[in-house]
């Protein structure tokens, strides 16, 4: 759609009528969806419909569907569950529930539906699509309503947004509620390693997952599971012998616990259940090891959703109502989805058929094929599950060595991230060594080889285990490269932020005037500012939005319990704004200041006004964001001596600032999964760059794309050559010179309910979902 086309969507709006509804089992972010579709509903000039109790309260009609404003969904971005409730409705199964369903639509206005839900939820709205002109004649029939009703109302259409905490629909990198559930798993996974750690004990997790493996899968891949259980890739014939060896082998070495993950749909190569419980026997059985059982269950529905959850529910409840405005009769029921960090829109049915091509290929033990039919992001954690999981011998030593460092502040994931390109090396055959203490470490020739056991239990830790300094090449250039010289180190990986991206950079410009620098070199982004050129993503960033997320809802609910109060809430993050809009997202902030969107007086002073006004209804708190290097004179204590004054007698203002707790802490499931895979992908890589460059009995890597970046663009993962970076980075502000994440600005400030311009919205794709699209990586 053309920006011309977006701004008359507001005038194409006035008039329609919009009804959302969660159907089937909740899942944390539904709410934030709601809140979503409802507001931008509004926004544009649309009436918006809560239907309460799903596909039951559409039946019912009456006080189960209700015109909804904008303070109906204030203060839910951050409850689990749904607000409007959700139910399994057998009536509506029935012609007769979907008769009497449409009834209630028409007699509101309403031809506009999104509906919430699993795969079961949304083809049942397909089907009532369908049926719709067929259904609107039986009630012309009835005499329920007239021929110039249903002439009015003669076309019904449908967008779907998958909430599911399985990730089991097709198509989709990720359904709303998934992140949450691995948040609670891998909260029960770190409290359970602690205690068997100290006792010693084998403890058997079991997580949801009837026919789908993801959660067991992603829980196993960032934990680092001993053992796992997935239904599409039942374990071959005498498991029992090869598990139980396994466990005993790792013992041996020195484990004191030991973790195995069942789905609850787990088999055996003949298609019989594997129970947690008959596991926990056979160990106790085999090995005598003090074995304990942990089922979930529900507990992996509940709490808060996570920052990822809010604000991929924010992003796809905004572009359902898009897709539902555009919707012409012939255009077919689409899924919202996320194709790396775009939305895009898929054919419902398209989704619904390849999801049931998976259950089919289960049920005829096609297993290869189900798994590819999940999709390669899904398949690639399986492969690097099993090459991470237990230690392989390599088939022959390389001759190869690597060099793993720690540069700039510490963020959550880089022990995952090292954990994994150590383990790829050893099984590739590479002598590896570790750095303490990052360049600096390097120049005093604080390296020593590693085994693969040395890395065990780094994946869940926070910070840094190597240590980490910002200090660059240039000040220490030479010693560097005699210690690169005595250990014959022939590739770095560099691990950090922007000064590793720097760092590495000054090392290759350095080539010519050493030829030890002629080497292969990798560095993964790990910073929870979002400031390195060249991926979209850095490890520890969903981290630290996390950290900043939850001290904000306590924030809000300190406020909450106070009339009429604003808090103003700095983040960090240098120049970049990522942490702070990202965070406003999440939390439904009022308003964030950020340096990559300028500001001025008159911004102040219209934020200042819309509090005032926001103030004169029931929602009496307020919460700005403020990233720390915004403006050089908007300081937060400027800001906070100004919405003071200038709110005297209406509203009082207090500050906060977070600090370096937006560095701490364990990772989240994201950023050890996310660094765990960086990790595999920059070691695979730097083996291929050892062997295209080994020449006459030595590495000689002068190009330009033996040194570069490792990140996530758009749909994929790419490798970036430093020197090609130099020209669209920031140097004075240390960061990319353009950012994807700056349109998340423009959803803030319409959810926030402040004017601006539609023309400046990217509408998502119609993309369609076949075996070949399947089988293309986009991302994590």
């Amino acid at each position: 759609m053309a920006a011309s086309d977006l701004a008359k969507l507001r005038m194409s709006a006035a008039g329609r009528a919009i009804a959302v509804l969660t159907s089937g089992g909740d899942a944390q972010g539904m709410n934030a969806a709601v809140r979503a579709v409802t507001r931008m509903g509004i926004y544009v000039g649309a009436k918006v419909f809560l239907i309460y109790e799903g596909y039951e309260g559409l039946v019912e009609g009456g006080e189960n569907i209700q015109q909804a404003n904008w303070l109906s969904v204030s203060n839910i971005i951050q409850l689990g569950g749904t607000i409007i409730g959700s139910a399994r409705s057998k009536a509506f199964t029935t012609r007769e529930g979907r008769l009497a369903a449409a009834f209630n639509l028409v007699q509101h206005g309403i031809t506009n539906l999104c509906v919430i839900g699993g795969d079961g939820s949304l083809t049942g709205a397909n089907i009532f699509r369908k049926e719709w002109g067929e259904l609107l004649e039986d009630l012309v029939q009835q005499e329920k309503i007239t021929k110039d009703v249903a002439e009015k109302y003669s076309h019904l259409n449908i967008v779907g947004l998958v909430g599911s905490i399985d990730n089991d629909f097709c198509g989709t990198d990720m359904t709303i509620g998934t992140d949450s559930a691995l948040h609670r798993i891998m909260e029960v996974i770190d409290a359970i390693a602690t205690t068997a750690q100290s006792h010693q004990r084998t403890f058997v997790l079991e997580v949801m997952g009837r026919h789908c493996g993801y959660l067991a899968l992603v829980s196993a891949l960032a934990s680092g599971a001993d053992w796992l259980f997935i239904p599409e890739s039942p374990p071959e014939e005498g498991w029992e012998d090869f598990m139980c060896e396994r466990l005993g082998d790792t013992r041996s070495k020195g484990s004191r616990l030991n973790i195995i993950i069942i789905a609850e749909g787990a088999i055996d190569s003949n298609g019989k259940a594997i129970s947690s419980s008959y596991v926990k026997d056979l160990v106790v059985r085999r090995l005598g090891v003090d074995t304990r059982v942990t089922v979930l269950g529900h507990v992996q529905r509940g709490g808060t959703p996570s920052a990822f959850d809010r604000v991929l529910s924010s992003k796809m409840g905004m572009e359902a109502v898009m897709a539902l405005l555009e919707a012409t009769p012939n255009t077919p029921a689409c899924v919202v989805s996320l194709s790396g960090n775009q939305s895009v829109r898929l054919p419902l049915m398209e989704c619904v058929q390849v999801t049931k091509d998976v259950q089919k290929a289960m049920d005829e033990k096609r297993f290869d094929e189900a798994i590819q039919l999940r999709g390669r992001s899904f398949e690639n954690n399986w492969n690097i599950y099993k090459l991470l999981a237990h230690q392989k011998p390599a088939t022959f030593k390389s001759n190869f060595s690597i060099a793993i460092l720690n540069v700039g502040a510490p963020a959550a994931g880089m022990n995952a991230a090292v954990r994994s390109a150590v383990r790829i090396g050893i099984s590739h055959g590479h002598q590896v060594f570790l750095v303490n203490d990052g360049f600096e470490g390097l120049s005093k020739g604080q390296v020593k080889e590693v085994g693969w056991r040395d890395v065990a239990g780094w994946i869940g830790r926070g910070g840094s285990m190597l240590g980490t300094k910002r200090t660059l090449p240039k000040t220490c250039m030479a010693k560097i490269v005699e210690n690169i010289r005595i250990f014959n180190i022939q590739a770095l990986v560099v691990i950090g932020g922007f000064e590793a991206y720097e760092g590495v950079l000054q090392l290759v410009e350095a080539r010519g005037l050493y030829e030890e620098l002629c080497i292969a070199m990798c560095v993964i982004p790990a910073t929870i500012s979002n400031n390195v050129p060249g991926t979209d993503f850095s490890i520890g960033t969903d981290t630290a939005v996390n950290a900043a997320m939850e001290s904000c809802d306590r924030i809000k609910q300190s406020a909450s319990g106070t009339k009429r109060r604003v808090f103003i809430v700095e983040t960090m993050g240098g120049f970049c704004g990522y942490l702070a809009t990202m965070t406003g997202v999440a939390v439904g902030a009022d308003a964030a200041y950020i340096y990559e969107d300028q500001f001025t007086i008159h911004d102040l002073r219209a934020n200042v006004e819309h509090l005032t006004d926001k103030m004169k209804t029931d929602i009496q708190r307020g919460l700005v964001l403020r990233n720390e290097k915004c403006h050089d004179y908007y300081t937060t204590e400027f800001l906070h001596h100004l919405y003071s004054a200038e709110g005297k007698g209406i509203f009082d203002c207090r500050t906060n600032v977070l600090g370096h707790l937006q560095q701490g802490g364990a990772p989240t499931p994201f950023d050890r999964n996310y660094g765990t895979k960086l990790g595999v992908k920059a070691a695979l890589w730097i083996s291929d760059q050892l062997r295209a460059s080994y020449r006459q009995g030595r590495v000689f890597a002068n190009s330009q794309d033996s040194a570069c970046v490792i990140g996530l663009r758009k749909k994929g993962v790419a490798f970036t050559p430093v020197s090609e970076l130099k020209e669209i980075t920031d140097f004075e502000h240390r960061m990319p010179k353009e950012q994807w994440w700056l349109k998340l600005c423009l959803m803030l400030k319409m959810l926030a309910n402040y004017q601006v311009s539609l023309t400046e919205i990217v509408p998502g794709k119609i993309e369609h979902v076949t075996r070949r699209s399947l089988s293309i990586e986009k991302g994590f």
